[in-house]
């Protein structure tokens, strides 16, 4: 509980002072603990960072895969899925944008940690596509799925990462709609 008290409070300070202008002792304010009370808890303000990373990747994840039945896959299995990611990254789109923006300032050794976070959610959506593509009998290389999958998981990071633009003409309904048929059209012509 506490641990999550400290992430909440980091974020929400990343987002209105950003990452740099943050200091620990604000964080500790923000989540009704001590500076002690919060160095019991990490080393730096770099091991928040991490944890704050972690837990947006975990959320993502654990909401995408909430969402996404491995029963029959078909066009609108794959369509529940988009749907639901794009949901998921318009609802945690300024956490996902401080996530990225501060990247950068992980130390080495925790960035391949965090990286491999990211791999873990297009492999969810790989395991669909491998499966939608195997239902119907089509045989497509597991590099066009893999970049497939990777795709997808830019699509829904592009609505939040570029929402000053995308929200003036569209709804997220659309957008979703029109990335779906993208897709679809690009997989459709994979089993020709």
């Amino acid at each position: 509980m506490r641990r999550e008290q400290m992430i909440k409070g980091a974020i929400s300070l990343f987002k209105e002072k950003g990452y740099h202008r943050t200091t620990t002792r604000e964080i500790a304010k923000a989540s009704g603990f001590s500076i002690g009370t919060l160095y019991e808890y990490i080393r730096t303000k770099e091991d928040i960072l991490y944890l704050v990373c972690d837990q947006i990747y975990d959320e993502v994840q654990e909401k995408i895969k909430k969402a996404l039945h491995f029963r029959h896959v078909t066009k609108e299995t794959i369509k529940e899925g988009l749907t639901a990611y794009f949901k998921i990254m318009d609802d945690l789109q300024d956490e996902v944008l401080v996530m990225y923006q501060e990247l950068k300032s992980l130390p080495r050794e925790m960035l391949p940690v965090v990286l491999k976070k990211e791999l873990e959610m297009v492999a969810i959506f790989e395991d669909l596509l491998k499966r939608y593509f195997d239902q119907n009998q089509t045989n497509v290389c597991d590099e066009q799925i893999h970049l497939y999958a990777h795709n997808i998981i830019v699509q829904g990071q592009m609505w939040g990462f570029r929402r000053w633009a995308l929200r003036k003409q569209y709804t997220l309904e659309q957008y979703t709609e029109w990335q779906f048929q993208q897709l679809i059209r690009g997989i459709d012509s994979l089993g020709k």
